[in-house]
């Protein structure tokens, strides 16, 4: 099968990346998003043509106790294909909304092509939703097709709504099961989709009541993450493996897109509770190329010590927050690899990075990534600014991997889109060689004494002891100074939640950070995060409120130790 013009001018761009790995400049320069005319459908004029006939490993997924399950990209085609075909066959229609609530699986992979054959809409759902949780997004989204894993199908039990229910796994009364899907025809579906209709829907994690519904195209996400692929550094022929749940953005971003657009090979791990030596083992055994996390794992890894690097390793990368440089140099240190972060949205694909070959400066997130114009903005002001908002121009020319829109919401979408410019509501200081750094999100930063202090900066010095294995801080009220800096701390394996404890911790702040940014409170808890990692600072924002003046058993403050106040 051979590309079509569309899927010809994508190879094109491709390559111009490829071609640059490791000269961001020289790629800025040449790099042009493809122009992939009015009916481009990434599944079928990029992936079937390159997977026609090939017979290298697409997709392996290993499971905790050894077993696997591998396809080539030439049987990912032809099993899609055939999917396409069923759900055809079984009502799924263009344009249809489809809740997909499947773990990582191959199935996943094959209805997430397949969906995109049939010119419907994916809508990639979390396992770990409740049923009420899903109750609103199927009513938000419109949704007329459920494809679920057979142990959270019950979910779904008490909708009062005609949907077309399709169970994989062991058959369930009253659903359709996936696995007649073997006896329908791989021949292509034949589907044309326009360029703008809507491919994939995310809820974003939110922090309100009422998640985003952030719709992109068959083109802003399917040709928005050549930006991604440049950024991750994966190469044809490689193996890339990123821990990611479905449901969250970051799943399309590296274990969908960018690793077949460079035609590689996704490797998946499936554990049912993390363990970090069994981890490194699978990175070892599999001769992992890239591999990606989120802060979290990077944190657990360095906790185990394990200091022999994976063999094939070559590009390693962070994503969901930023990755404090602590863990950076002691990876480093270990594995002769940087860690490279990288920044973008949902409502995004990737748009900032350090990228392979440039020389990283500890805790940035480093330049714009091929495609993307960048500014920093002052929030007041409106003018550009060394520190300020991220910010991209929509006009005259919209960012092609931007999203459209929220869905249904324009006074949402009017927030972040105005003045001629998409707003990010993440804050960045950029240095004099162009080199941006993460400040914090534009409600995270706060005042202390007329001081404004960055939550991520405090917490990459707190990770620097070592009894803390995560920080989140935040300003506690405090009718002195308007707020001081709390941490709530999770500890390290093994270090007791007492005094001493805090007392170390606290004497370490003093030592090590400004009086305007030292911590001065300390709780001891587990840390609240969203489905992608990012740690919920708004939820330990509203608990302070909550307490308002009271003080609690769990916090240890400066002034509980003689010598450490003031």
């Amino acid at each position: 099968m051979s590309l079509s013009a569309a899927g010809l001018a994508y190879r094109e761009a491709r390559d111009t990346l490829l071609a640059r790995s490791h000269d961001l400049e020289a790629a800025r320069a040449a790099f042009e998003w493809p122009d992939v005319g009015a009916h481009f459908n990434w599944a079928v004029d990029w992936f079937d043509a390159i997977a026609a006939g090939n017979d290298r490993i697409a997709l392996r997924v290993v499971e905790e106790d050894g077993t696997e399950v591998s396809r080539t990209f030439d049987e990912m085609r032809r099993r899609s294909n055939q999917a396409a075909n069923w759900l055809s066959s079984n009502g799924v229609q263009r344009g249809d909304a489809v809740m997909l609530m499947i773990d990582n699986r191959v199935e996943l992979w094959e209805t997430m092509l397949a969906i995109m054959k049939v010119g419907a809409v994916i809508l990639p759902t979390s396992v770990v939703l409740a049923p009420e949780d899903l109750a609103e997004r199927v009513e938000r989204a419109d949704v007329r097709v459920v494809i679920a894993d057979h142990d959270d199908a019950a979910k779904f039990d008490g909708f009062d709504r005609d949907l077309v229910r399709i169970n994989v796994g062991a058959p369930r009364e009253g659903w359709l099961s996936y696995g007649d899907v073997d006896a329908a025809s791989d021949a292509a579906p034949g589907v044309v989709v326009n360029s703008s209709d809507a491919s994939i829907i995310y809820f974003t994690s939110g922090t309100t009541s009422q998640p985003k519904m952030v719709e992109h195209t068959y083109v802003s996400y399917p040709v928005g993450h050549l930006s991604t692929m440049y950024w991750i550094g994966v190469k044809p022929g490689d193996v890339h493996m990123t821990i990611s749940a479905p449901g969250w953005g970051k799943h399309a971003w590296s274990l969908f897109f960018s690793p077949w657009i460079a035609e590689a090979t996704i490797f998946v791990y499936n554990y049912s509770r993390f363990n970090a030596v069994a981890l490194a083992d699978q990175l070892d055994q599999a001769e992992v190329n890239t591999f990606c996390a989120p802060p979290t794992v990077w944190r657990m890894l360095i906790q185990a010590d394990l200091d022999r690097k994976p063999r094939a390793l070559r590009e390693l990368l962070a994503a969901g927050e930023p990755l404090n440089p602590e863990v950076i140099s002691t990876i480093e240190r270990w594995w002769g690899i940087q860690i490279r972060d990288g920044y973008g949205q949902t409502e995004l694909t990737a748009v900032i990075g350090n990228t392979p070959g440039e020389t990283l400066k500890p805790g940035a997130m480093g330049k714009a990534l091929p495609g993307n114009d960048i500014v920093l903005l002052d929030p007041i002001t409106g003018e550009e600014a060394q520190e300020g908002e991220i910010c991209m121009p929509i006009s005259p020319v919209r960012p092609l991997n931007l999203m459209p829109g929220y869905i249904d919401e324009p006074d949402r979408t009017a927030k972040v889109e105005h003045d001629g410019f998409y707003h990010t509501s993440d804050v960045a200081s950029k240095d004099a060689d162009g080199v941006l750094t993460f400040v914090g999100r534009t409600d995270d930063v706060f005042k202390a004494s007329d001081f404004k202090v960055s939550p991520f900066e405090v917490e990459s010095i707190l990770l620097e002891h070592d009894a803390v294995a995560e920080a989140g801080v935040i300003g506690a009220p405090d009718p002195l100074r308007l707020n001081v800096v709390k941490a709530y701390v999770q500890l390290a394996a093994g270090v007791t939640a007492d005094a001493e404890t805090a007392r170390s911790i606290l004497s370490y702040a003093r030592e090590h950070m400004p009086p305007y940014m030292r911590v001065r409170r300390v709780e001891f808890a587990e840390l609240p995060k969203t489905i992608s990692g990012k740690i919920r600072r708004v939820e330990l924002r509203e608990r302070e409120q909550q307490l308002a003046d009271t003080r609690i058993d769990t916090e240890f403050r400066e002034s509980d130790f003689p010598g450490l106040k003031g």
